[in-house]
Order: C-alpha cells, then structure tokens, then sequence
C-alpha cells in the first residue's frame, strides 16, 4: 500500500487536550466511524503519538498498541520519551512518519496527517504529507494561533490543506478529496 491516515491520540481521535492512558481513555462517539470511513476508502490508518509516561514507568508501549489497534489501527508509532530526553523521534520530529514510511512501503507525499497541535502539521510537514488540523483537543487553540501569525521559525511555514472541526469531518474532507 502506497498511501496512509496518520492519526495524533490525544485530542484527535477523543480524551482532551491532556495525556491521558489508556485505562482513562474515551474515544470521541464518532471516532469508530472516521476510522471505518478511512479504511474503506482504501487508506491503512496508522497511529502516531508522544507519550512521555512510558519513559516515567506509568504506562507501556503495549499499553497504547493495545487500546490503539483494538480501535482499528493498523499500527502504532509512538514516542516514549519527554521533552527533555530530546530524542530523535518526539513530534514534530517527522521520524516517526519515516519509520512508518520505510516499515510499510509508503509513499509519505500520498499520506496525509491529522492532528490537533501544530507539532502535528510540523511533522507531517517536513516528511512532505497533507496536513489536516481538527479542531478537538487543543486545535482550536492552535488554528486560533495559526489565525494570529504568532508561529515562527519552521513552524510559520506550514498550512494544513484542510482545518476540520473534527475527525469524522476530517475523514469526510479526505475521501471526497483524494
């Protein structure tokens, strides 16, 4: 498969604009239909997200991959570490998209991310996907931001193609513009 979904966790596909884990969880009611409509329309659905509390011992990996692939995933990248760690692959670092890319045969320009904070669209920016900014979680916030030209640096540079006010409405925009 050539092309992909990537999906931030928190904000986007449900809980808020804080991490919660797993067990804390809530999907937004129609997360399950974005993910069906997705899929249908041909796309793998991968989830890509920054959990620092697999760092700090509060939560696992299998944790997340778990709860993520029983929502329909197809797979999970995520990013244990903090910020301070200053790893290589924490958003918006695009390494994760590339590992995904290099994992799954993708061509990253076919592949679109969404998600509801600016180091979203960055990654998905610098490994050359279409951007979709929802504006659940912290998004509204963050396309308010956008809206004010407050961003700077590499961050000024990116548009999203497409600002939904939420995943389903995403999901909508992505199959009727392919």
């Amino acid at each position: 498969m050539s092309k992909a979904i990537f999906i931030d966790r928190d904000g986007t596909i449900g809980g808020s604009n804080k991490v919660l884990y797993p067990n804390e969880f809530v999907p937004y009611p129609y997360m399950h239909d974005a993910i069906r409509k997705l899929k249908e329309a041909g796309y793998a659905i991968y989830a890509f997200s920054n959990q620092p509390g697999i760092s700090k011992g509060e939560v696992t990996i299998e944790d997340f991959e778990k709860e993520l692939k029983g929502y329909g995933f197809d797979n999970a990248y995520i990013c244990p570490h903090t910020h301070q760690d200053k790893c290589s692959c924490r958003k918006p670092s695009p390494y994760m998209l590339q590992k995904a890319a290099n994992d799954n045969a993708l061509e990253l320009e076919k592949c679109i991310v969404i998600g509801d904070r600016w180091t979203d669209m960055l990654a998905a920016h610098e490994a050359g996907c279409k951007k979709v900014l929802v504006k659940t979680g912290a998004g509204q916030e963050t396309y308010e931001l956008y809206n004010q030209k407050v961003y700077f640096g590499k961050y000024a540079e990116v548009t999203p193609e497409y600002v939904a006010d939420d995943l389903l409405k995403a999901a909508g925009w992505i199959v009727m513009n392919p």
